[in-house]
């Protein structure tokens, strides 16, 4: 009798994760049993997690005595988790987790290829019924499946043919009284709700499981086409407001991700992003770690907002640092905006927007320098950090965008300067 096949471990050095549980022990038993002909180099770990006091001990003891018996390097981790859940403020089920993982790494730096996990598909079937009963994704329903370093071989095989695999070579094991607890959420999906739907529909396990397989490929494939959407400029991030729901929520995701923000976000983040989707340009949401998502023409643009620069600096010929950019004012060829430089008026400084500059663009007509630069679509964000040649409230010229008309090159001009940005 054969629970799994072994081929795809020839060779490789596998570390069996081992509770004591019946699951575990038939995981075990059966990499025992190919080890020596598909020449695996098997070993076992254990983590016990204070979590059930004495039993947990006894636990531990009784996995040291199996595995002596069937002469295979054993791996003890412990930890009480207990009070690194009182510390961290995380439920039990996340910090025993954690912990698990966190061995399973040590592990595989330096003791093994892969360690092997006792998950199957009840397992699977469970924790799908769970998270759509709390409310998913698609994602979500990515239930239990392998990861980097991380095989669970058991993940086809159902409850009834391990406990048949158990009694067929009278394997001994230890029940976790702990599961037969049905305050326990997981515990009455386990014991009443799966029975009963297979009392219902035959198969229900194999097909919730199956639903969940090809629900994980369908997210798999959506976000490959949200990532595929996402436009980067510098550190700053965008997307098409007219993407389609289930795209535009993915990207914003991945934007979020991208800038950092992986765990900080909420459902209600993802929403106050998309009413962006119906407002006009300008409007913005704040989003965590200091983020924030402006709608901008068609797009929804992610950035992190930088402080406007306020420093005035007198203007003359030079090189001037004006926040994030580096201004040059001087004679010569080159790229840039060209001025007679002595039809600025005395007094003029470089600085930043302020509310009531006005602007005579080249060629046309006095207007408030916000209307222009609307014009121009260029974002306020910006805008308002824009390095500008201005006496008062009277802009002379707008370093990488224009000049105005009243320091324009004539047959007059004498002496021609370029105004150079990065």
């Amino acid at each position: 009798m054969m629970l799994f096949s072994l081929e795809k471990y020839r060779g490789k050095r596998i570390c069996c994760a081992v509770s004591g549980g019946i699951d575990s022990v038939c995981l075990l038993h059966e990499f025992r049993k190919g080890a020596k002909q598909y020449q695996i180099t098997l070993s076992a770990v254990t983590c016990e997690h204070g979590i059930r006091g004495e039993a947990s001990l006894s636990d531990v003891q009784f996995v040291r005595k199996v595995c002596a018996a069937w002469d295979i390097p054993l791996y003890i981790f412990s930890a009480d988790i207990p009070q690194r859940a009182q510390s961290s403020g995380r439920g039990l089920e996340e910090e025993g987790r954690l912990f698990r993982y966190g061995c399973f790494s040590q592990i595989l730096q330096t003791e093994a290829d892969a360690v092997a996990t006792a998950h199957h598909l009840d397992d699977v079937a469970e924790t799908v019924v769970f998270r759509l009963a709390r409310g998913t994704s698609l994602k979500g329903l990515a239930a239990v499946r392998e990861r980097e370093g991380i095989v669970r071989p058991m993940l086809s095989v159902t409850k009834t043919q391990i406990e048949a695999y158990a009694n067929r070579y009278g394997l001994p094991y230890v029940n976790d009284e702990t599961n037969e607890d049905e305050t326990y959420s997981r515990n009455a999906i386990r014991k009443s709700v799966l029975p009963e739907l297979e009392n219902i529909v035959n198969g229900a396990k194999e097909h919730l499981v199956e639903f969940a397989r090809r629900a994980v490929e369908d997210d798999e494939y959506l976000q490959l086409l949200a990532s595929n959407t996402l436009v980067r400029e510098g550190k700053e991030i965008r997307i098409s407001a007219s993407l389609p729901p289930p795209i535009f929520s993915r990207a914003c995701i991945l934007a979020l991700n991208e800038m950092g923000v992986k765990q900080d976000y909420t459902e209600a983040n993802v929403r106050e992003i998309t009413t962006l989707k119906t407002l006009q340009s300008g409007k913005k949401v704040c989003l965590p770690s200091g983020i924030e998502a402006v709608r901008e023409g068609a797009d929804i643009n992610f950035y992190r907002p930088k402080p406007q620069f306020s420093e005035v600096t007198p203007f003359s010929e030079g090189i001037f640092a004006v926040g994030e950019y580096t201004v040059t004012v001087r004679e010569g060829g080159g790229e840039g905006l060209f001025a007679d430089i002595d039809a600025f008026p005395e007094g003029c400084v470089i600085r930043t927007r302020r509310v009531g500059d006005r602007f005579t663009p080249f060629k046309g007509r006095e207007k408030q320098l916000k209307e222009y630069l609307t014009d121009k679509k260029i974002p306020a964000r910006v805008s308002w950090n824009l390095p500008l040649i201005a006496k008062g409230n009277e802009v002379f010229a707008i370093f990488g965008v224009e000049i105005s008309d009243r320091v324009k090159v004539t047959k007059e001009t004498q002496r021609c300067v370029r105004l150079n940005m990065k």
